[in-house]
């Protein structure tokens, strides 16, 4: 069963529809929307700031959300992949959006609507990327843009794969 924790009294608060892997860790004054799912080995820690997961997303094994003390919390939107062993940081990931696995979202960044994070990317502090573009690299840069249709296609798919890789785990349907 997940470790969730109270912090500050703070307690977590999860939809009963979250999938949540037996040994990820989610702390404090966070909360996630219907139909996401938090990995194995994911650590969500809204000790010092607040973290909102929205509708549809999914936190891939071994990945880090934390938010910055007194400056910015985290901020996820709906139909969200974050890839496996990512580190979000104290940021906003819009609607739609792909992070690949290994990238690092630093604090006060913006990844807006339909945009991917390559794998290994590092988006440094306040950098804005842009929505339907690719960025990558350390640090992350722009590579290119795909029309809005192609983009949101790509994110939606990866984020219905996983509902359905959930559906296994929780042995039910939705």
């Amino acid at each position: 069963m997940a470790i969730i924790k109270e912090v500050n009294g703070k307690v977590p608060k999860i939809d009963e529809t979250v999938y949540l892997a037996d040994n990820a860790v989610i702390i404090g004054d966070v909360e996630i929307q219907e139909y996401s799912s938090i990995w194995f080995n994911v650590v969500i820690r809204g000790d010092v700031n607040y973290i909102r997961i929205g509708k549809y997303t999914n936190i891939q094994d071994g990945t880090v959300i934390h938010a910055t003390y007194q400056k910015y919390p985290t901020v996820i939107g709906d139909y969200v992949t974050v890839g496996h062993n990512a580190v979000i940081h104290a940021c906003t990931l819009e609607d739609k959006v792909l992070v690949g696995m290994g990238a690092v979202v630093m604090d006060n960044a913006v990844v807006h609507t339909g945009a991917i994070i390559a794998a290994g990317a590092v988006v440094l502090p306040g950098t804005e990327v842009e929505s339907y573009c690719i960025y990558a690299g350390v640090p992350a840069k722009k590579v290119k843009c795909l029309p809005p249709e192609q983009a949101l296609k790509e994110t939606v798919r990866y984020a219905e794969n996983y509902l359905k890789y959930a559906e296994w785990y929780k042995g039910e349907k939705f």
